[in-house]
């Protein structure tokens, strides 16, 4: 029986008063994609920092491949794809050096990169099709070519586990199909993935599985199922059942 590669246990999250997350159960096995879909406030970025060990549940475990989360961090076990939002895009950075942080933990501490380092960061510019691109500045790059740029650091770092925060925002459907589909072949190569996303018309397509959050976990299973209308309503009230399914 394998190790979960995703192991949340009944984690509760408060920021002073605000109740972020809420006994949360959440275990994804290895070569798995899970959609967390929720509304804003739902807790989904709580749950990304509690997976990633940057914030310290009041109640419950997380463990990462049977680890903790700092000790898998340390390990380059996990990958993180943030929001745009979250990144300074004038910071002067090229693509190639972008993808190269994720070598820092194989490198020592003068962070000299090897021939090891430099041809994991060739192969992951090569998978996620920006080879051509590695030498530009990272702000010059389309949405979805910046997403897949740092899919591509999670690659080169050789992370088992990836977490990707809304990587369909502002990302045109051509970027979209394309990330779908890099998503799909890095969890048939056994990576486990999980994806927070608004677009429910994608998810089904994305991903094996479904988690629909509102603070506490409500549904985990078949993307089919967790959408329902009527599951949905549990979560983002009932006008969602006449707005469409983009949430």
């Amino acid at each position: 029986m394998s190790v979960p590669s995703i192991e949340v246990r009944n984690v509760t999250v408060h920021y002073g008063e605000v109740l972020a997350l809420d006994h949360a159960n959440i275990t994804l096995d290895p070569g798995r994609v899970c959609a967390l879909v929720g509304m804003n406030g739902s807790g989904k970025s709580t749950l990304f920092k509690a997976i990633m060990g940057m914030v310290r549940p009041d109640s419950g475990t997380v463990l990462i491949n049977g680890a903790s989360p700092l000790k898998s961090r340390k390990s380059g076990a996990i990958g993180y794809v943030p929001q745009s939002e979250e990144i300074d895009w004038d910071f002067p950075l090229s693509v190639r050096d972008v993808v190269m942080m994720g070598r820092f933990g194989h490198m020592g501490l003068r962070r000299h990169a090897k021939k090891s380092d430099n041809d994991a960061v060739d192969h992951a510019l090569e998978r996620v099709e920006l080879t051509d691109y590695a030498s530009r500045a990272i702000g010059q790059l389309s949405c979805g070519q910046k997403k897949r740029a740092f899919v591509a650091r999670g690659i080169a770092q050789g992370a088992s586990v990836l977490l990707l925060d809304e990587p369909f925002a502002g990302v045109d459907k051509r970027s979209e199909a394309t990330m779908t589909t890099l998503l799909r072949e890095l969890s048939a190569d056994g990576a486990t993935i999980l994806v927070s996303t608004h677009d429910l018309h994608a998810v089904p397509i994305l991903a094996d599985e479904a988690v629909l959050l509102m603070r506490r976990v409500l549904m985990h299973g078949d993307p089919h199922e967790v959408l329902k209308p009527n599951n949905l309503a549990l979560a983002f009230g009932l006008d969602v059942l006449n707005r469409g399914t983009t949430v």
